[in-house]
């Protein structure tokens, strides 16, 4: 009878300690609480967009809000910042950009942050082709304004979302192999930039196709040129860049990435990047996103989306170095 008694303990302890178990894995499976996927630039421009997208249907794919968070300034490096400075649970997540997080370390001398050092790819999710825009006062083609301004330096300005982003770095490229003579206006975005644009206040403006594509249909301003390898099909008649100027190889895409922080748990990465891979993979998402000019990119992984990062920036940095162009650290 004692031995009967003392198994039977023995199995109601080992039953209480397994429910418990059971218990707190429940309570801290990944994720059971909202996530907050930042969005370093303003509403409205084509990283909001992208970014708002993929964080309604990741919250479809993981069953819990996915809160998007607007925080703008520097160029994106005020909301990658506070990424980094947050848990590493893989609660908080950055919306990258291929400026904030290719570009940023070969702008400055001391960067704030690592871009791989610092934080933990989840996947490259897709990119957009950058344009240049001008306003209908300006010389009908990229040709044209360029030659115009050899021709009156000093006259011409172009705005961008920021200072070092990949979109005013792909003008500093092609003044560098064109010798065109273009003034660089920064805004807070790419919002502001197309304002500016309509209103007259500068003469080109640099961005991707979405934030461009109403405004070009309407007449209120023209898409000189596409940075990109093809044509779009949503404005097959304009030119890629090499078909406009004759140059070889001009590609600037306008890639996203989604990073958490350094040290976030490989199980927490993994069911990211999972949960990712059904976003994108995504059949009404790509025909969403392709309409906005943007295309997705499946099969991207923690170290793909590394190894691209690293091409991106050995592509870039002689660009960089060339044009001069430093932002504030």
């Amino acid at each position: 009878m004692m031995k009967r008694r003392s198994f039977l303990k023995l199995a109601l302890a080992a039953i209480i300690a397994l429910c418990s178990t059971v218990q707190v894995f429940a309570q801290t499976a990944f994720p059971s609480k909202p996530l907050r996927l930042v969005v370093p630039f303003p509403p409205g421009g084509p990283t909001d967009v992208f970014g708002r997208a993929y964080a309604a249907k990741l919250s479809s794919v993981l069953g819990q809000p996915v809160i998007v968070d607007n925080k703008s300034g520097a160029s994106g490096i005020v909301g990658t910042l506070e990424v980094k400075r947050s848990a590493a649970d893989g609660y908080t997540l950055n919306f990258g950009t291929a400026s904030t997080n290719c570009l940023y370390p070969l702008l400055t001398d001391k960067p704030q942050y690592d871009v791989l050092a610092d934080f933990i790819p989840i996947a490259v999710v897709g990119g957009a082709s950058i344009v240049i825009t001008a306003h209908p006062s300006m010389p009908p083609t990229l040709k044209a304004v360029l030659d115009a301004s050899r021709a009156q330096p000093g006259k011409f300005q172009f705005g961008s979302p920021g200072t070092g982003t990949l979109m005013h770095m792909t003008v500093e490229r092609v003044k560098r192999e064109t010798g065109a003579d273009l003034l660089h206006v920064p805004f807070r975005g790419s919002a502001p930039s197309m304002q500016a644009l309509l209103g007259g206040q500068i003469g080109l403006s640099v961005d991707t196709i979405g934030p461009s594509l109403q405004n070009h249909k309407a007449g209120r301003i023209r898409i000189l040129a596409l940075a990109s390898a093809k044509r779009s099909p949503l404005i097959a008649d304009v030119p890629t860049i090499d078909e406009a100027l004759g140059t070889k190889g001009f590609e600037a895409v306008l890639w996203n990435v989604i990073v958490v922080p350094a040290g976030t748990p490989p199980a927490v990465v993994e069911a990211l990047s999972q949960a990712t891979a059904k976003v994108t993979g995504d059949a009404v998402l790509q025909e969403q996103l392709a309409n906005l000019g943007i295309e997705t990119v499946t099969g991207s992984n923690p170290v793909s989306a590394a190894a691209y990062i690293r091409a991106e920036q050995a592509k870039w940095k002689p660009v960089i170095e060339a044009s001069g162009v430093k932002v504030a650290e």
